[in-house]
């Protein structure tokens, strides 16, 4: 599980630093993913990492909102 947290860590690191693959990723995660990490893996393993990097960009999402905000006050 740690190799998987690894690899989503990766991956939105590098969404996170270049635009245009962040875009792709919208359009296709399935590609970026596996462009990304350099192989073909199984649906299945695909689709957990795409949930993680999703969920790990909207929470870092939410997280830069928050900080926006609280310095507002």
């Amino acid at each position: 599980m740690d190799e998987l947290k690894e690899k989503i860590e990766s991956i939105v690191d590098k969404i996170k630093d270049e635009p245009d693959i962040k875009e792709q990723f919208e359009k296709e995660p399935v590609k970026v993913i596996e462009k990304v990490l350099g192989v073909d893996l199984p649906d299945d393993i695909v689709e957990k990492i795409i949930d993680g990097v999703k969920a790990k960009l909207t929470a870092d999402k939410i997280s830069d909102i928050a900080g926006a905000f609280k310095k507002l006050f």
